[in-house]
């Protein structure tokens, strides 16, 4: 409860303000006892229960039905003291606030106030006025007149008293304020009226722009429209009503400077009461337009106040001749025209016409300003103007009261000419509207001059007056708009157009226009004529633009081209001052532009420029619609602007003329050019938006100014060339940006381009072509083409019928092209026609549909042309059409399509066209393939489908089903792939005979690439086709062409001349005759033939007349090996080479095909045996490879007598490589042929069928190996009538044969290689080698014999060739040949048993024979006297070596059947490598080289390891045998050493002995230790019987060779060498051990 406790806080400081003043000083007691009280509230008792009394209450409602706290304070109130009353007053404030106070106190609380009115204390006035306020706003106002008047009474008093102060006297001004704007409103109230109020008195800011002024005057009429609504006028008033309307005529009278009965007041400043009477009417409308009594006193009272204050005719005294009052009633007669016009005409037309008089009299000049404002005023307010000229102008029998605004105003302006401080005035202007523009008031300086006020004071009414001009310009543009909202007008980007204007506000708004366009006219454009200011020249050209637009909208042509015009006049020229005084008006073909523009060396536009240019813009953007014939000033306009913007000295005002280009693209002022070309670009873009006549209109005015510049003299000047284009280029534009609707605007500019193209000026047919290329490429790219060719190969008959207005387009499209190439003899044009083709082809080609046939056909009239920038142009069109086109191309165009590339394939012009033209043909084979695809995959879906249905698969049960897809397919019916593809054949053939090389190879191997990618997908028929008329034929008349042609060697181009001969490029020698060329040409055929072969030979057996076919392919590719060139050779055998290859691996070739080959073959290498060359040696290489191939490859298809007739070939091959000059010596490399036989016998591996040829295999190359003749070839007839026979006795054959091979060998070793050349022999050793371990053990088994006599030949070739590969090569097959060898079982082969023996005699015969002849003849002897290098002596003697391991470890230890004649000879054999060192003389011992001591080293410890029997192995019984052979020869080759060795010591006395004797000893003595033999060993010795016995019973045999040497050990004891006698003593005691003897001690 903050209310009460400030209350009882109020009401405490009461009294103790109340209490006498000693009281508070003596304290309470004396205060009681005293007797000069002056009050009652100093009373203690009085303050008790008063208090008591505020704390009984307990709301304001409490307080208001006591009357007792009111009455304390108003007793406060009544002791006039001024403490107490303030504090009483204060008190009474917060009761009135709170609803404390009933409202039967008002009157008290009124008296009260009234006594405190008379008070004089300053502070008591304004809190009496404070609490007068609070009464009014309070449940307590007054309600009657008396108490209204009287509280309004007081107020006045205080207002109006001398004694109040100046404080009082504003407080009391805006209480009485208050207090009727309380009343007013308690009117509204009570009347029911809207409570709407009406905006200030004033409506709009100076500080801000007119045409935002209109906008917001316009914002708040229609509020106030919307808030009021219909007002119906009545009498009645209720007591409230009757109060204000009291008080309304006590202020209409009080403002008369009369005297107010009703207040009580005998007069008040008049100002004053105008101010509250301004306040009131235009704040409380609906009160005067509803009410009957108010209106009167408006109508009767005020107005006439009005007229009377308004006079001017006589002279005012007093208050009405200051300024302040004659504003406030020229601001009392605008509220009543623009609030009241409508019920107080007469009035209000009494005013208007009073106020435009003003403006024509020679008044004082704020007396004129006071009134432009109202004028101005009137004018920025739509509503209010349009209610004007709607109430006078419209009705004939009222003055034209708007159009005497009007004309008063342009008066004002038009007095800036007559001023003789124009230029002083304009420029004050141009400030005033800059200020305007940043949003601030205009004021002058202080100290200014009555000059400058004067000046300043004629620029604010031109101000004012153009201001409200401009408010005209806006208001018309706003009501127009209004109109178009409300339906009355179609906009001017609406595509109807509708040229009569209907409805009330689109007629008001035409009648404006008429009555005012001239007069605004001329003022705007003195204006902006006169003016530089920005601000100003911004704000007219607002106005030109509203007004243009308005116009436009409206169709009022006249005002829309004099305002238009009269805009491009201040576009790109200054006019001078001659000018300037002519008439504003320009006709629409005017030429004065272009005029002063060539007049001028530098164009500099200036602000003033740069804005109307951008004002021209926006009216053409929003006026494109009605422009019209106006468009060709416009375009002049804009044309001028283009060639300033591009001009090399133009700048805008700020940039000097003379700054460099670069510079002023650098500067931010530079922007200016930019924008506008922007502007412009943009203008033309919006052409979309305009309706179809108006962009006919436009492309017209752009027609028409091209034109006019094109003569037929070809020197145009640059400003000629700059309008046309302008022209150009934006026609190309508006086509762009109306390509939706290109159909009724297509033949203007079409018409246009040919014209230009046409021209003899080179620039301008540049020009249209660029233009044209832009304009076709963008109609066939816009959307008016999606869907033409979408599927245009569905297109049946009838539907293409109902195309035709699209088809008439399209060629219209593309009928310049055809017209420019075949009409116009340019070069240039004809190139460019081409090049526009190639850009619609390249971008857009998928969307054209019919007009391929004029396309094709032109490009096919392109070949003919000479020039090769033609052709290539033309050709580049047809490659976008193959690669990207082919798809969309209508099907009755695709042939035509395939013949135009071969035309341009064909043409002479330009090879590289011609080989491109042939890869573009694989392209369409692409196509085609695909397409037959389709067709079989549709027809056996159909099938299947047909199967289901019906469950028939007979061919008469199809027919009807195709039929009928083909009838719902129409790509099916119409397209026919299989033509198509014999189209590109028919094309490459005919290419294939073309007398280029380069053209003909393209095109046979395109034909044949086609062939072999695609044919998987053609059916039978189609391959018969293309075998019989294509293919066989190419070959057969390629063949004529190239045996008929001429074999001359060519010259190259002439290139110069050197020492006045000519000097020509080279051309390679297999490239330059006729003949070598098509040498190349059939290369490429038999390459595609192998192709064939080798991808489709299975199919192709099943077509018929291949027999047939067959034959005429081997008679030429036998030719082509026998007569061809070396390479048209080399192709026929890989063609052969590639079909065996290729096709035998699968299976599909029969024997008789490989027996066709094979005989091919060997005619071949019959009929030319004796061929040296260099070419022929080539051919016999590829051959024989083609042999191992054609082996590899058919195998399974050899029988017998084919391989034996392959290997006669092959010995023919060998013979004919036999020469009397040594290779080695002379090339040191095989020659080619034999190369190749090396290289195709291993391939010869007979397989298991052919098993039976391993023998005469393995012996043909024996005979190779000897350099003799086999007796199989010495005739081919004597073989085949062999051949039966050898079969039936496999054995009989080989020993006949091995005969004669033995035979042969008698001659000795030297035959080794004889006519074949070692180096052959050593590459045919290994091979034979390999061969023979492939094979089966019993081939082997015959042939081994004759392998190891061979082999041990070559290795004889050491004696003679120490150095030699020969030999080392031959050592290491034979030892793997040996080993493996007598490692086999061979069970096979003992069935019988005779011929085995003899067979594997005779190989361990030949065995020991190689084993002698190399071992004792060639390992560890000093063969040659040169002195080898140590590598090469390391490297022989490991072989020597290897050679010694295998001899002992793999042949003498392994053997399981070797006859002991040749155990005995082979054991021998090594004991006379062993007795090297031995047999040599103690003088020539030390001369051995080291590495004979060490092999003879080995062969000693070789045998020791063969007596050796440590542990019984698989191979015992063969080691013990060998053992025993050898036993006795070690024993006997011990003691010769030794004895040798204690000869030579006693022989050389003291002098040491070599130290190769001291080895040798030493190691026999090792290895004697070391050796322990077995009991069959032992009884092998020659010792006595009974010691073999006794060792035999002891177990004790293992050392029994030592007693056989016991007597040489005890000769040893003596001797000098201490390592002999220390082995010598160990070996004494393994004796005794041996014998069982020990020491006694």
């Amino acid at each position: 409860m903050a209310f009460m406790a400030a209350l009882e806080a109020d009401l405490r400081a009461l009294f103790r303000r109340g209490a006498p003043p000693a009281t508070r000083r003596q304290g309470r007691r004396r205060a009681c006892n005293s007797q000069g009280s002056a009050s009652p509230l100093g009373s203690p008792r009085f303050q008790c229960g008063y208090s008591f009394r505020l704390r009984s209450l307990s709301n304001p409602r409490e307080i208001a039905q006591n009357g007792d706290i009111l009455r304390i304070f108003l007793m406060a109130c009544n002791v006039k003291s001024v403490k107490l009353s303030v504090i009483g007053l204060s008190c009474l404030q917060k009761l009135i606030s709170h609803d404390a106070v009933a409202s039967s106190a008002l009157k008290e609380i009124l008296a009260t106030l009234r006594d405190h009115a008379e008070m004089t204390d300053e502070s008591l006035q304004l809190k009496t006025l404070q609490t007068m306020l609070i009464v009014f706003q309070s449940h307590l106002r007054p309600e009657s007149e008396e108490d209204m008047s009287q509280a309004l009474a007081y107020v006045l008093h205080l207002l109006e008293s001398s004694r109040s102060s100046d404080s009082v006297r504003n407080t009391a001004a805006a209480t009485f304020r208050q207090a009727v704007a309380l009343v007013f409103d308690n009117v509204v109230l009570a009347e029911s009226l809207p409570t709407g109020k009406a905006s200030p008195a004033r409506l709009s800011s100076r500080a801000s722009s007119v045409a935002n002024n209109v906008n917001r005057s316009f914002g708040q009429t229609l509020s106030q429209a919307f808030n009021y609504g219909e007002l119906t006028m009545r009498e009645d008033l209720t007591d409230v009503g009757k109060l204000g309307l009291r008080l309304l005529e006590d202020l209409t009278a009080l403002a008369a400077g009369g005297s107010a009965r009703w207040l009580h007041a005998q007069s008040l400043h008049r100002t004053f009461a105008l101010d509250i009477l301004e306040f009131v009417l235009s704040t409380y409308v609906p009160v005067f337009q509803t009410l009957l009594s108010y209106q009167q006193v408006l109508c009767h009272q005020i107005c006439s106040l009005l007229m009377t204050s308004l006079r001017t005719n006589v002279e005012l005294e007093g208050e009405a001749g200051e300024p302040a009052f004659r504003r406030l009633v020229l601001r009392l007669v605008a509220h009543v025209i623009r609030l009241y016009s409508s019920s107080l005409v007469t009035e209000s037309e009494v005013f208007l016409n009073m106020l435009v008089k003003v403006t024509r009299l020679d008044l004082p000049l704020w007396h004129q300003i006071l009134v432009l404002e109202i004028l101005r005023g009137f004018c920025v307010e739509a509503r209010t103007l349009r209610s004007l000229f709607q109430t006078f102008d419209i009705n004939p029998t009222n003055t034209n009261v708007v159009e005497n605004i009007v004309k008063a105003l342009a008066l004002v302006v038009a007095t800036v000419q007559a001023s003789d401080s124009s230029e002083e005035t304009l420029a004050a202007v141009a400030g005033m509207f800059s200020s305007k523009a940043k949003g601030i008031e205009w004021s002058m300086d202080n100290d200014a001059s009555n000059a400058a006020v004067l000046v300043a004071s004629e620029a604010h009414t031109i101000t004012l007056a153009l201001e409200g001009l401009l408010g005209v310009v806006f208001t018309i543009a706003t009501l127009t708009d209004e109109a178009v909202d409300a339906g009355e007008l179609e906009s001017p980007r609406c595509e109807v157009d509708r040229m009569e204007c209907s409805g009330q506000s689109a007629l008001l708004c035409v009648a404006m226009v008429n009555s005012t366009w001239l007069t605004i006219l001329d003022s705007l454009s003195l204006i902006l004529m006169r003016s530089q200011g920005e601000a100003i020249i911004l704000e007219i050209l607002k106005g030109y633009q509203a007004f243009t637009q308005a116009c436009g909208v409206l169709r009022a042509i006249e005002p829309l081209n004099s305002f238009l015009a009269s805009l491009c006049k201040f576009t790109i020229n200054n006019p001078s001052e001659g000018e300037k005084k002519s008439s504003i008006l320009l006709s629409p073909g005017s030429k004065k532009l272009e005029t002063l523009m060539d007049q001028r060396d530098s164009i500099v536009l200036t602000p003033k420029n740069v804005q109307a240019l951008r004002t021209l813009f926006n009216v053409a953007h929003r006026l494109h619609n009605v422009l019209g014939p106006s468009w060709v000033l416009v375009l002049e306009t804009l044309a001028a602007l283009d060639r300033t913007i591009h001009a090399p000295h133009a700048s805008t005002q700020e940039v000097s003329a003379s700054v460099s280009r670069l510079s002023r693209d650098t500067s931010g002022q530079y922007s200016d050019f930019h924008i506008l070309s922007s502007l412009n670009s943009q203008l033309f873009e919006s052409s979309s938006l305009m309706n179809v006549t108006a962009v006919k209109s436009l492309l017209s005015a752009l027609h028409q100014l091209s034109s006019q510049h094109i003569s037929g003299n070809s020197q145009l000047s640059g400003q000629q060339i700059g309008s046309i284009a302008f022209s150009v280029e934006h026609m190309t534009s508006i086509l762009v940006n109306n390509l939706h609707r290109v159909e009724p605007i297509w033949d203007q500019i079409a018409a246009h381009h040919l014209e230009l193209a046409n021209c003899s000026n080179p620039q301008l047919r540049t020009m249209a072509l660029d233009s044209l290329d832009h304009s076709i490429c963008s109609v066939v790219g816009s959307e008016k083409f999606q869907g033409i060719s979408s599927a245009s190969h569905q297109f049946k008959e009838y539907q293409l019928a109902e195309e035709s207005e699209t088809r008439s387009f399209e060629y219209a499209v593309l009928s310049p092209l055809v017209i420019l190439y075949s009409s116009n003899k340019n070069i240039d044009v004809q190139m460019g026609a081409l090049k526009i083709l190639l850009h619609v082809l390249e971008r857009h080609g998928e969307k054209l549909s019919y007009s391929w046939p004029s396309i094709l056909h032109m490009l096919r009239t392109v070949t003919d042309a000479s020039e090769k920038d033609t052709i290539s142009l033309g050709f580049q069109s047809i490659r976008v059409i193959m690669n990207e086109g082919l798809a969309t191309i209508p099907v009755q165009c695709l042939d035509e399509c395939i013949l135009v590339t071969g035309a341009y394939g064909a043409q002479k012009t330009d090879i590289n066209i011609s080989l491109t033209a042939v890869g573009l043909l694989w392209t369409a084979t692409d196509f085609i393939v695909k397409g037959l695809i389709g067709k079989s995959v549709q027809r056996a879906n159909h099938m299947n489908e047909e199967e289901v249905q019906s469950g028939l698969s007979t061919k008469e049960g199809d027919i009807p089903t195709s039929e009928k897809d083909v009838n719902q397919n129409p790509l099916q019916q119409l397209v026919d792939y299989n033509k198509l593809f014999f189209s590109v054949f028919s094309v490459l053939q005919k290419l294939g005979a073309d007398d280029r090389p380069e053209v003909r190879n393209s095109a046979v191997r395109t034909l044949f690439q086609t062939l072999c990618t695609h044919g998987q997908k053609l059916s039978p028929t189609m391959w018969e086709d293309c075998l019989w008329i294509y293919v066989f034929p190419m070959l057969e008349h390629v063949s004529h062409l190239a045996s008929t042609s001429s074999k001359d060697e060519w010259q190259g181009k002439e290139l110069g001349t050197r020492a006045g001969k000519a000097v020509h490029m080279l051309i390679h020698h297999s490239r330059n005759t006729a003949q070598k060329q098509w040498d190349e040409t059939i290369v490429l055929l038999l390459g595609g033939i192998a192709r064939l072969l080798r991808s489709f030979f299975p199919l192709l057996q099943q077509l018929n007349k291949f027999s047939s076919g067959w034959a005429i392919l081997l008679a030429f590719l036998k030719n082509s090996i026998l007569y061809g060139s070396k390479e048209v050779a080399l192709a026929a055998i890989n063609c052969l080479q590639t079909f065996v290859g290729s096709n035998c691996p699968k299976g599909n070739l029969e024997s008789s095909y490989v027996q066709s080959i094979l005989d091919i073959y060997e005619l071949v290498l019959q009929t030319s045996p004796n061929y040296k060359s260099d070419s022929a040696e080539k051919v016999k290489q590829e051959v024989l490879r083609g042999l191992g191939d054609l082996y590899v490859q058919a195998q399974s298809l050899f029988n017998d007598d084919m391989y034996l007739r392959l290997m006669a070939i092959m010995h023919l091959m060998i013979k004919s490589s036999m020469n009397s000059i040594d290779y080695d010596s002379e090339l040191g490399s095989i020659p080619p042929v034999q190369r190749g036989i090396l290289e195709i016998i291993p391939m010869l591996h007979p397989t298991t069928m052919l098993s039976s040829m391993w023998s005469p295999l393995l012996l043909e190359l024996l005979c190779y190996l000897n350099g003799e003749e086999s007796p199989l070839h010495k005739s081919s007839k004597e073989v085949r009538g062999q051949n039966t026979d050898a079969l039936a006795n496999g054995t009989k054959r080989a020993s006949v044969e091995r005969g004669h091979i033995n035979g042969s060998g008698t001659k000795g070793d030297t035959m080794v290689g004889c006519g074949w050349g070692i180096l052959f022999v050593e590459k045919l050793v290994p091979i034979m080698a390999n061969l023979f371990l492939e094979a089966p053990p019993h081939e082997r088994f015959s042939a081994a014999p004759e392998i190891i006599q061979g082999l041990g030949r070559c290795m004889n070739t050491r004696r003679d060739n120490p150095r030699g590969t020969l030999w080392r090569v031959s050592a290491e097959c034979f030892n793997r040949v040996v080993t493996d060898e007598v490692r086999q079982e061979n069970a096979e082969c003992r069935s019988n048993v005779n011929s085995y023996r003899l067979s594997r005699a005779r190989f361990w015969k030949e065995v020991a024979d190689v084993y002698e002849t190399f071992l004792v003849g060639s390992c560890g002897r000093v063969l040659s006297s040169d002195v080898p290098s140590a590598d090469s002596v390391t490297a022989d003697e490991s072989l020597e070596m290897t050679v010694l391991a295998v001899f002992g470890d793999s042949v003498l230890k392994q053997q399981k059947e070797a006859p002991v004649e040749v155990l005995q000879r082979l054991v021998n054999c090594l004991d006379r490598c062993a007795s090297r060192t031995g047999s040599l003389p103690i003088q020539t011992v030390s001369l051995l080289p080291l590495h004979c001591s060490r092999f003879s080293l080995g062969c000693l410890q070789m045998m020791f390891s063969l007596c050796s029997c440590t542990s019984k192995t698989s191979s015992y019984l063969a080691v013990s045998e060998t053992s025993k052979v050898s036993i006795s020869i070690l024993t006997k080759r011990c003691e010769t050493i030794l004895g040798q060795f204690l000869a030579d010591e006693n022989d050389l006395g003291d002098h040491p002995l070599p130290s190769v004797r001291i080895e040798e000893t030493v190691c026999v003595l090792q290895e004697l230790a070391r050796l322990i033999i077995n009991i069959e060993t032992t009884n092998a010795l020659n010792i006595p019987l009974y010691m073999k016995e006794g060792l035999g019973k002891n177990q004790s045999h293992g050392r029994a060779h030592l007693l056989s040497l016991l007597p040489t050990f005890s000769e040893l004891v003596v001797s000098r060498e201490s390592r002999v006698r220390e082995l010598v003593q160990v070996l004494l005691r393994l004796i005794s051990s041996e014998l069982g003897l020990q020491r006694l001690t």
